[in-house]
């Protein structure tokens, strides 16, 4: 399987994704932000960082690169996405996600290992977790409060269209204590956490077992490598 990854000007992490990939099983492809070609990827992330420095809002210019043009399509089509932190804000302005992220409700960025539930476990990045798993994975943002309309919030919930839940500490201010929502179809995930820095022990989260041995985050990669090969 060939997931894409797009780097974007200010993009932090996308190395970090392609990382993850290649230690789930997958080959990953780097992807530029400024091209119409997807390569012909199986999928695609969209990785954390400061894309254009944030400048509008975070995510907004990233949102109408060339690249997207061709994201969009692909992710309408049922091509499986992932948006992870800056990527979810992303997706959020590209319309391919419901609702918005707005800054950090203390006012100032924040970084901590933090904890969620998962809360759907029927979408191509979810499959491998149980639903109700607690896992805990990194989490560094500064605009990262969940924020939807209403009857949007009324709808994510009662159609299981939230994918995360923050657990113990709300460290933004999110609705919901929401962490991550998918789309209807279950194929395109995004959250602000950061699954492909909790890949590998011995980098990852404090667990219980031993420090820096958590690797909850593997399973967001693993689980469409294995949705794939089902389908």
């Amino acid at each position: 399987m060939r997931i894409g990854v797009v780097t974007f000007p200010g993009s932090l992490d996308d190395r970090d994704a392609q990382r993850a990939i290649r230690l789930a099983g997958a080959e990953p492809v780097a992807l530029w932000h400024g091209d119409h070609d997807l390569h012909g990827v199986d999928a695609l992330v969209l990785p954390g960082g400061f894309s254009y420095g944030d400048y509008l809002r975070c995510g907004a210019i990233a949102s109408l690169s060339p690249i997207m043009t061709e994201v969009i399509d692909a992710a309408n089509t049922g091509m499986p996405v992932l948006g992870i932190c800056n990527g979810f804000q992303m997706l959020a302005e590209a319309h391919l996600l419901d609702g918005g992220l707005i800054r950090n409700e203390a006012g100032r960025f924040i970084c901590r290992d933090q904890q969620l539930r998962v809360e759907n476990t029927s979408t191509d990045w979810t499959g491998g977790f149980a639903t109700g798993q607690e896992i805990t994975i990194p989490l560094k943002n500064g605009e990262g409060a969940f924020i939807a309309s209403a009857d949007t919030l009324e709808r994510l919930e009662g159609e299981g269209q939230v994918a995360f839940r923050y657990l113990g500490v709300n460290p933004n201010g999110s609705l919901n204590d929401i962490a991550g929502v998918t789309n209807a179809r279950g194929n395109v995930v995004g959250l602000m956490p950061h699954p492909e820095h909790a890949v590998e022990a011995g980098f990852g989260p404090d667990t219980a077992d031993a420090m820096r041995s958590g690797i909850d985050g593997l399973t967001f990669f693993t689980s469409v490598i294995e949705r794939a090969l089902v389908h």
